[in-house]
């Protein structure tokens, strides 16, 4: 039975390894040494720094994103006021395609709504595109003048949900 709950710290390493498998399983992925220690390291996500999702398919961790509750955080990434954000989500490849992703993605937006958030914030490599097209149908708008080229040769797109209206998944 696949469910989407809070990461323990019992969790963290499995987690870690499952967000890098994701991302170095990405077209074009260029290994940054530094960032794929932070990829690996789900347990400097965990609370007070912000809160680590993972979903957990019969006791066995295949997806893990991190959710940011707001700018405070010392993982927001050039969030406004008001905004919450999604960081580093990644999905094991055989669970791909099953909506693991996606339940971790309404998890996360039903957080932020619960903590008053006005929008959901995020980037996302110019390759993740079957992550974009999630993104589009769960309502997410493409910010472009948020873009973040965060050193040369990474361009990270920017995505926005509003919460601020009333907005079903399923009119996206």
């Amino acid at each position: 039975m696949l469910r989407v709950r809070d990461a323990t710290s019992a969790d963290a390493e499995e987690a870690g390894r499952v967000v890098l498998e994701a991302y170095r399983s990405l077209p074009g992925y260029e290994p940054e040494p530094d960032y794929e220690v932070k990829l690996t390291d789900v347990a400097a996500r965990l609370p007070p720094a912000a809160e680590v999702l993972v979903a957990d398919l019969d006791g066995l961790v295949v997806g893990c994103v991190t959710y940011v509750p707001g700018p405070e955080s010392p993982l927001a990434e050039s969030y406004a006021p008001g905004e919450a954000g999604i960081r580093m989500l990644g999905v094991v490849a055989e669970a791909r395609g099953r909506g693991v992703g996606r339940l971790l993605v309404e998890a996360c937006i039903e957080r932020a709504r619960r903590h008053g958030r006005q929008a959901v914030f995020l980037h996302s490599t110019p390759s993740m595109h079957g992550a974009h097209r999630m993104y589009g149908r769960l309502g997410f708008q493409r910010t472009p003048e948020r873009d973040w080229y965060p050193f040369p040769g990474l361009h990270l797109l920017a995505f926005r949900l509003p919460l601020d209206q009333e907005r079903s998944a399923d009119t996206a």
